[in-house]
């Protein structure tokens, strides 16, 4: 009997369709052990799945062979990708086990599909604070070992955004948000930017529907028009290539909607208003060794017919991004009066922005590669290894050091160092040595003497200024940013208060005597946690340099613990010998019970819960809100696209639930606006006799700036739902001589 035999006729056409079009699309080495291999996976998977259902109710095993032909086509991945693509989900969602996997398929396959699989459950009384962290933190440690698995956890969730309109509005919610928090970031820093901007659209699909068909209808709307500028503006640029004798293709690239979006909201402009909703890519014919003169040759025939925005011009072709992109980009005026962006490249380089980490390694060994991509695998290995936190911490810090931009500044002999945009003074230091950061107390940023937090931007050439009696703080971790710079700051400060051992321990055995209090374990203990110290050797450190006085530790024994009896319970029985605080301090303490709440267990009734709203973004009714619920706290209500509900959602996915606003006429709610405008005699009139004559609302607050004729106003309005803004927003538009209306995410950019 064939495997495909318990699927019908139509399935078992389709199933086989989908297989060949994984085989079609593979393009990497495809000998007869390699096809052997995938069609053993293959038949594997269809049995294994045999009886399992999508939402949509096609046969499970369509997802499998969709995130195959996704990691082979759109990726580039190999042999071993493609049967662990196969069988992502057979280990959690079957009764197959590891054991199963490793005899069939080897260590490497085993190892890369362990990766892949989901902790499903949390343990009852343990530490885990977001099942969702745990998750992303064990794929994210897969990095240090075989970078395949976050290619493959790539592929699986865009075919699962590609699917989600088959899933409930909270699960959409949570899945989008997980997409725009963690993966879509990921793929951009592993250069897959065809597939970080289609995560982006999806994730904005869900979260804001009504922006996203906004945004895409406009697109659609303005595209011949937009076509017609672009074939006037490569006119004289063709002419201009052919007489420089320079071969290659051009290509228009339509920008995302969600990168559109973003610029809206940064520059506070309409659709209209944005010019690069397009970019002009030119790819160059070329070998290796001339690429980067090629290119810049096709820059020289653009700029010899329009003038260029030298303020937009960024060479990535001298100075790779950390992921191995390359290309030159520019600004150009063209004759109809319009900005256009262009983008220069090589067809090596254009690969690589293509299939990123894949396209990286086929030209790894060349002569002319780069090696941003390795610098950054080596930091997120340096960010894995150096990690003790939960898992929330790490996952905010990976995001802060890995996902941000980068700066590059030079040291004193010019040697290029690259940094997280943010990076200070002292984060440059403790990226040199341990020694250096310590013993920093300021810097020469391009011959000027600046303080340890000062901000360092592309180009610094930085100069650390140590002294012998400088010694690490504390209050540095106010500023600094780098995960490198972390870790060694806490263990520069450990090393640095271990020399304190000695005096500590006399005082504290001088202070147990002169209160008579036995030195023992519980005592110690009890003493460390009273202070919120991490252990003996902050004790050691607090006690010699006198933070930790006499009275205090009086103090700390005064208090009656659980079950204690008081003061007494410390005093050495005149009838025990206690032990020498030596032998105390050499014993292993005992940690508290770690008592954080538990945030992904909701209790199961939530219809008594209270909510209170996010003062982030600020939800009226007629928004689109999430509501989501802790132990022993009010639902707190966001809207959909808030930017830490979204954060919250992807760490939290359990604990949204369903919210829906119940309209009261009696209640009113605060909103925001900032109004911009040209600055005239009546102004503020016009505008409160809109709101407070016209439309009867309160005005609760108005903030006004004024300079150089041009006028913005902050206020905030109470109203009772959406429609009621918008009416406002509509009514103030329409007065003459304002230039734009927008709500405020925030109430406290109103003044509030």
């Amino acid at each position: 009997m064939s495997v495909l035999d318990t699927y019908s006729p139509a399935e078992r056409s389709e199933i086989l369709r989908r297989y060949r079009n994984l085989i079609e699309v593979w393009h990497t080495r495809k000998d007869v052990t390699d096809r052997w291999m995938v069609r053993k996976a293959f038949r594997l998977a269809v049995d294994a799945h045999k009886d399992m259902r999508r939402k949509t109710g096609e046969p499970y095993i369509y997802h499998p062979l969709e995130v195959a032909t996704i990691a082979a086509g759109e990726i580039g991945l190999g042999r071993t990708s493609i049967i662990c693509a196969l069988l992502h989900d057979v280990v959690e969602d079957t009764e197959y086990k590891l054991t199963d996997i490793t005899a069939m398929f080897g260590e490497q396959i085993a190892r890369i599909i362990d990766g892949l699989t989901k902790i499903d459950t949390m343990v009852e009384g343990s530490d885990v604070q977001s099942l969702q962290a745990e998750n992303f933190r064990k794929v994210l440690l897969t990095l240090s070992y075989d970078v395949r698995v976050i290619l493959i956890k790539l592929a699986d969730r865009l075919h699962n955004m590609r699917t989600l309109d088959a899933m409930p509005p909270t699960k959409q919610w949570k899945i989008a948000s997980e997409t725009s928090y963690l993966f879509a970031p990921l793929a951009y820093r592993l250069g897959l930017y065809a597939i970080k901007s289609e995560l982006e659209d999806l994730a904005l699909k869900y979260t804001e529907p009504s922006v996203y068909e906004s945004v895409k209808k406009n697109l659609e709307e303005s595209r011949d028009e937009r076509n017609q500028m672009i074939e006037a503006f490569l006119v004289p640029v063709r002419e201009s290539l052919d007489r420089m004798d320079i071969k290659g293709r051009i290509l228009i690239a339509e920008k995302s909607a969600s990168s559109i979006w973003s610029r809206m909201k940064e520059k506070e402009i309409p659709f209209a208003d944005v010019y690069d909703t397009f970019v002009v890519r030119f790819i160059v014919d070329g070998s290796p060794e001339t690429e980067k003169v090629d290119c810049w040759r096709v820059y020289a025939a653009i700029t010899s017919v329009y003038k260029p925005n030298n303020e937009r011009l960024h060479d990535w072709i001298s100075l790779p991004k950390a992921n191995g992109y390359e290309s030159l980009h520019a600004t150009v005026m063209s004759k109809a009066g319009k900005w256009i962006e262009i983008q220069i490249r090589s067809d090596r380089m254009d690969e690589v922005a293509e299939k990123g980490y894949a396209a990286y390694w086929k030209y790894k060994d060349a002569p002319t590669s780069e090696s941003g991509l390795d610098e950054w695998l080596t930091k997120v290995r340096e960010v894995l290894s150096s990690e003790d936190a939960s898992a929330l911490e790490f996952l905010n810090n990976f995001r802060l050091n890995l996902f941000s931009d980068e700066i590059f500044v030079f040291t004193p002999k010019g040697e290029m160092i690259s940094l997280p945009k943010g990076s200070t003074a002292l984060d440059f230091a403790f990226n040199i040595h341990t020694n250096l950061g310590s013993k920093c107390i300021g810097a020469n940023v391009n011959h000027k003497l600046v303080q340890l937090n000062h901000p360092l931007k592309t180009g610094d050439q930085v100069e650390i200024i140590t002294s012998k009696v400088q010694f690490p703080k504390e209050e540095w971790f106010d500023f600094i940013i780098t995960a490198r710079a972390k870790s060694r700051l806490r263990e520069a400060i450990r090393e640095h208060r271990k020399t304190y051992k000695e005096p500590g321990r006399e005082k504290l055995e001088a202070h147990f005597k002169q209160l008579n209090i036995e030195a023992s374990k519980a005592n110690i203990t009890r003493l460390i946690d009273a202070e919120g110290l991490s252990g003996l050797v902050d004790l050691y450190y607090y006690l010699a340099t006198d933070k930790l006085t006499l009275q205090k530790i009086k103090d700390v024994f005064k208090e009656k613990p659980a079950g204690g009896s008081g003061f007494f319970k410390y005093l050495i029985s005149p009838f025990m010998r206690h032990k020498p605080i030596e032998e105390v301090a050499n014993q292993e303490l005992d940690k508290n019970e770690n008592t954080d709440i538990k945030a992904d267990i909701l209790p199961e009734e939530t219809t008594d819960l209270g909510y209170t709203v996010a003062s982030c973004c600020n939800p009226i009714p007629g928004d689109d809100v999430v509501a989501l619920a802790f132990q022993g706290e009010p639902m707190h209500i966001h809207r959909v696209n808030c930017p830490k509900a979204i954060d919250l959602m992807s760490q939290y996915g359990n604990n949204i639930i369903k919210a829906k606003w119940k309209q009261k006429e009696d209640i009113v709610f605060l909103a925001g606006l900032k109004i911009t405008g040209f600055d005239s005699i009546g102004f503020i009139h016009r505008l409160t006799t809109i709101i407070s004559i016209d439309l009867g609302l309160n005005i609760r607050n108005l903030q006004l700036e004024s300079s150089s004729g041009v006028v913005v106003a902050y206020i905030t309005v109470y109203v009772q739902n959406l429609k009621s803004l918008k009416e406002v927003i509509e009514r103030l538009q329409k007065l003459e001589g304002i230039r734009n209306v927008k709500r405020l995410e925030r109430l406290s950019e109103a003044g509030k």
